[in-house]
């Protein structure tokens, strides 16, 4: 316990004196492996070299650089602004509606982009403009921006559900069925918390213009092409037609085809496309790759046993163990952005959470639903910090008081799935169990 203590802090250390997560996990983790192993070299060598070697060789990976270049070819394409207009002209015209169709344009551009970064800056310089000119008030538009962001992490195909996979063994189709509903939650919660803001101050959400019929079903074939890309990917792989990875590659040439069909992919875009995809694939791999070598070293040292040990010590409930870990993420998703703290806390809490008897694939759920809120809590929240950088007149503050009724949804919704696994549960258990 002493000695991954001490490795934490010095974790932290480094962390705070800006050294790359990556490097600052591989750096503990190696070094903390060597006194482990009475400073065997040729041990941490070893070890580290076949983490290297493993990660670049996993199957399992490789649906990560194939979504990511599949988001990368659908942002390039242009359909965010096609999805935005589509949810206007049916929620435009109500209080709030600009406010709605952003969540929900959100939502279904998440869905394939995969990031809630690039959602949150995409979708901030498609949908500011419009709320600006009916009147919005900047912290509803841009806390609409900000949370309908941090759906991408959670409605499948998702990047950080795949890593989470990866890390604890667990079945990526699996926790992409399982994520659909809590993600679909999301946005109906979401919805609520802007009806719920334009209640207390209407002029902060003023109706727009209502759109006929006829333009509403026009409205629709801009965005045909996505819904068919998301529906033959995700349908490929809850209905057991191909694999995740196999789904991924389809998607990604999928995207190839409709960003041709668009014109909007020259043969410079194109080079700029896939440099995106390689910078941002290594990225994660380099983090990925230190975190399993943090991960050996922790698991080296015993924690998660000694955890264990700690937790059964105390003779208390498995559920109250599970809130324990739920208010622990809370307060570290205040300081940690939230792929760090996704990768320092998994390799611990996992086996301990298995252990106590609860499904991964439901805990998993959870976490992610935990790192979502993370993205907006102050004095970290990622995305708003990207939403202040693309939106420079308008203050951090502007945006964090704006958010907060949709940071309440989130605590909600996170008590609804942790309480109630069947919502997470369901569609694994009636597709693969």
């Amino acid at each position: 316990m002493t000695v991954s203590i001490a490795g934490f802090a010095c974790l932290l250390l480094l962390i705070f004196l800006r050294v790359p997560i990556a490097f600052a996990m591989g750096f503990v983790g190696f070094f903390g492996f060597l006194y482990l192993n009475d400073y065997n070299m040729v041990a941490a060598m070893s070890m580290s070299a076949r983490r290297v070697i493993n990660t670049s060789q996993d199957y399992g990976l490789s649906v990560i650089p194939l979504f990511i270049l599949m988001g990368n070819l659908v942002t390039r394409a242009g359909l965010s602004q096609e999805l935005y207009k589509a949810s206007y002209s049916f929620l435009g015209h109500l209080r709030g509606g600009l406010s709605m169709a952003t969540v929900v344009a959100c939502g279904g551009f998440s869905a394939i982009c995969g990031s809630s970064l690039a959602t949150a800056a995409t979708m901030a310089r498609v949908s500011m403009p419009s709320m600006r000119k009916y009147g919005y008030s900047d912290s509803l538009a841009a806390a609409s921006i900000a949370a309908g962001g941090t759906l991408g992490i959670l409605i499948p195909p998702s990047v950080i559900l795949v890593i989470y996979g990866i890390m604890s063994e667990q079945s990526i189709r699996e926790l992409f069925a399982a994520g659909f509903l809590p993600g679909l939650l999301g946005v109906g919660l979401y919805l609520c918390a802007v009806s719920w803001t334009v209640w207390r101050k209407p002029e902060s959400g003023p109706r727009g213009e209502r759109v006929s019929g006829r333009e509403r079903l026009q409205s629709l074939k801009g965005v045909w092409g996505i819904l068919l890309l998301f529906g033959i990917v995700m349908g490929g792989i809850y209905g057991g037609v191909f694999t995740p990875t196999e789904a991924a590659g389809i998607g990604a040439a999928g995207a190839f085809v409709i960003a041709l069909a668009r014109r909007s992919l020259t043969l410079k875009s194109g080079f700029e496309v896939l440099y995106e995809t390689a910078h941002t694939t290594s990225g994660l791999f380099l983090v990925v790759i230190g975190a399993l070598i943090f991960s050996n070293f922790i698991n080296r040292a015993g924690l998660p046993d000694q955890l264990l040990g700690l937790i059964t010590g105390y003779d208390l409930p498995p559920m109250a163990v599970i809130f324990i870990i739920l208010l622990i993420y809370i307060v570290l998703g205040c300081v940690f952005e939230s792929l760090s703290m996704l990768l320092l806390t998994i390799p611990i809490i996992y086996p301990v959470v298995e252990s106590l008897g609860f499904d991964l694939v439901w805990f998993g759920i959870v976490v992610v639903v935990v790192t979502e809120i993370s993205l907006i809590t102050p004095p970290v929240g990622l995305n708003v910090f990207v939403l202040s950088g693309v939106l420079k007149d308008v203050k951090t503050s502007t945006i964090f008081r704006g958010v907060t009724p949709f940071w309440f949804a989130d605590i909600f919704r996170l008590a609804l799935i942790t309480l109630i696994p069947a919502i997470s549960l369901y569609l694994p258990t009636l597709f693969y169990r």
